[in-house]
């Protein structure tokens, strides 16, 4: 049975830094696009970061709010585990943020939630101001 399970979240005052990890089990996802997506309540789920495994090629959301220059992903193959670490948080980044794996067909538009076949729960993050 495939897994993903995140941890890591928690609240934090605006500046602070927080580090989400993805632990996958069932299968490995090193040959697989993983990606971060959260969800704000009353809004839609929207993409965040991706890492594709050909390459190690990285991308961020392009949004007005966006997460480039403060959030960084990365994957460790060997722990089968993604991250997601989070520098100069705002309150706006207040959300329950969910990791997700591409499967077999692999993923095209990596902001399509979508394309993604596996998904955890999710970790709620909470910035205060």
């Amino acid at each position: 049975q495939v897994q993903l399970v995140e941890s890591g979240g928690g609240s934090v005052q605006a500046g602070g830094s927080l580090r989400l990890s993805c632990a996958a089990s069932g299968r490995t996802f090193s040959r697989n696009t993983m990606a971060w997506f959260r969800q704000a309540p009353g809004k839609e789920r929207e993409f965040v970061a991706a890492h594709r495994w050909s390459g190690g090629s990285t991308y961020y959301a392009d949004s007005a709010d966006s997460v480039k220059g403060r959030f960084t992903i990365s994957r460790d193959n060997a722990k089968n585990t993604l991250y997601l670490q989070m520098n100069t948080l705002r309150p706006e980044d207040t959300a329950n943020y969910y990791c997700s794996a591409g499967g077999t067909n692999g993923v095209r538009d990596l902001r399509r939630g979508e394309e993604y076949d596996y998904w955890g729960r999710g970790t709620q993050v909470t910035v205060s101001s």
